[in-house]
């Protein structure tokens, strides 16, 4: 005795799924083969998690209160990075992200100016990093936790006095 199964026939093809994807990239968008397939849906989309990290550490010093980002150390690092001739200031930094297929989560540590209601700012951040993501990556934001590593008082940027000098 013969046993067969009726398996549905549908116009319709499959995602592609081709290769590997690299590490620290996630599929936004598996397309359609076929030249009968619109334009827009061939092929896939992939971004990678620096993309995310960008565009998040660019959207939260958008908001006003932000005065840096990063703990201590990588401040400290970046300060000695932005002084070095052809060096580039670092967007990301203070910027963790984890990305899946279609969602991600960010992390995100700030040094806020003294003054400025901490909820407020925080909650400013979060709403622009998620608009800004959602926006440009088209990825869903489940959370974005933000951590207060510091206070930037006013007269942290003042010099220090001038001391005479000891001998001539």
């Amino acid at each position: 005795m013969t046993i067969q199964q009726q398996v549905p026939v549908s116009d319709e093809r499959p995602a592609r799924k081709t290769g590997a994807v690299s590490a620290g990239t996630t599929e936004v968008f598996l397309g359609k083969t076929g030249v009968d397939e619109p334009a827009g849906t061939r092929g896939k989309t992939s971004i990678a998690d620096v993309v995310v990290v960008k565009v998040a550490g660019i959207a939260a010093r958008e908001v006003p209160g932000v005065h840096d980002m990063g703990g201590g150390l990588s401040r400290t690092f970046g300060a000695v990075r932005d002084r070095v001739p052809g060096g580039r200031p670092n967007v990301g930094r203070g910027v963790k992200v984890e990305v899946g297929e279609r969602q991600t989560a960010i992390d995100v540590d700030l040094v806020v100016e003294y003054g400025v209601s901490i909820t407020e700012v925080a909650g400013d951040v979060r709403e622009n990093v998620i608009s800004a993501v959602e926006r440009i990556t088209g990825l869903e934001v489940v959370e974005v936790n933000i951590a207060i590593n510091d206070v930037h008082l006013p007269d942290d940027d003042a010099p220090e006095s001038s001391v005479e000098p000891r001998v001539e």
